[in-house]
């Protein structure tokens, strides 16, 4: 029978974790190249706000969606590169202690496992929280140097919202590194397989989802409504791709004037100002659904690796 809490120790190894990936060389590079890539998408943006090509309205989160071509826009590049971020510090959070042979080292403290892997994950994301902080600061800070204009305070609240999003995105792929890391023992092998979920999730998933939507709620050319029936399967089997749910998490906070995740239907513009901005708790009750469903997604699969990590064998 177990003594104590479950959870003694879980802040000692978070921290202890997140200040060994800060120090690692391999979050460097990586963040890096997310740095070097979103300097280079704000570069486009604050060009393209200064020339004048957008309207004047909400320019500060117009420097997370305008693109200047052939850079994406910033959150078009958050939303492909930080699942690398999440999968560089999560791949081999458990199998590297077997690995090296600590994990029996590590359970012969007074500590239980819930502590090992609940302090393993909340330090990463621990990391990915401070490093996105800084970046949505650093984002603001050029904004106003560059715009001369200081964010308004439903900016902020879009900011803000639009960065506790990002970061339960990034928790999806971490929860997902870590589960294949408790799977796989081999850490080349179970970092290979993070990044073919992440490939086919993220590259291929957009073409998968119209052949499986056609098999599933195929069209019939005498039935207008089968169209729609069509277009619905094919929005849910898209939105079993995290990014999928983060693209529409930030078409929904970074546009005011935005409405609806897919086509508008009449009822929805009744009384509507079309291109007048919706308040904020408006966008989110919009996009609840999916900031739901990032958080229901992270919550699966670190339950899965906690079940799977539970029942292994740990030998010396």
């Amino acid at each position: 029978m177990r003594e104590g809490s479950p959870f003694t120790g879980v802040g000692t190894i978070a921290f202890k974790e997140a200040a060994d990936h800060m120090t690692g060389a391999r979050l460097h590079l990586i963040m890096l190249l997310v740095l070097l890539t979103a300097a280079g998408a704000l570069y486009g943006a604050i060009g393209t706000i200064r020339a004048g090509a957008t309207d004047d309205t909400f320019l500060f989160l117009k420097l997370f969606t305008t693109a200047r071509q052939p850079v994406p826009s910033f959150a078009g590049l958050l939303g492909f590169l930080l699942p690398l971020v999440a999968i560089a510090l999560g791949f081999d959070a458990i199998n590297a202690e077997h690995g090296r042979r600590t994990m029996s080292r590590l359970l012969a403290q007074p500590i239980y496992r819930d502590a090992i892997l609940f302090g393993k994950f909340l330090g990463g994301l621990l990391v990915i929280a401070v490093a996105m902080v800084t970046l949505w600061l650093g984002t603001t800070g050029l904004g106003i140097l560059f715009l001369g204009l200081p964010p308004t305070g439903a900016e902020v609240l879009r900011g803000l919202a639009y960065l506790v999003a990002t970061i339960a995105y990034a928790g999806v792929w971490l929860a997902l590194a870590m589960t294949l890391s408790t799977v796989i023992r081999s850490t080349a092998t179970s970092a290979l397989a993070a990044l073919s979920v992440w490939l086919v999730l993220s590259v291929f998933w957009g073409m998968i989802a119209p052949v499986v939507a056609s098999a599933i709620s195929p069209v019939d050319p005498l039935n207008p409504m089968s169209l729609i029936d069509a277009f619905q399967t094919q929005q849910a089997v898209a939105r079993l791709s995290p990014q999928t749910l983060y693209g529409e998490i930030t078409a929904i906070l970074l546009d005011p004037a935005a409405r609806s995740v897919g086509p508008l239907f009449i009822d929805q513009l009744q009384g509507a100002l079309l291109g007048a901005p919706l308040p904020t708790i408006a966008s989110l009750a919009i996009i609840w659904p999916q900031i739901s469903g990032l958080i229901a997604a992270m919550i699966l699969l670190f339950t899965a690796a906690y079940v799977l990590f539970q029942r292994q064998e740990i030998r010396a």
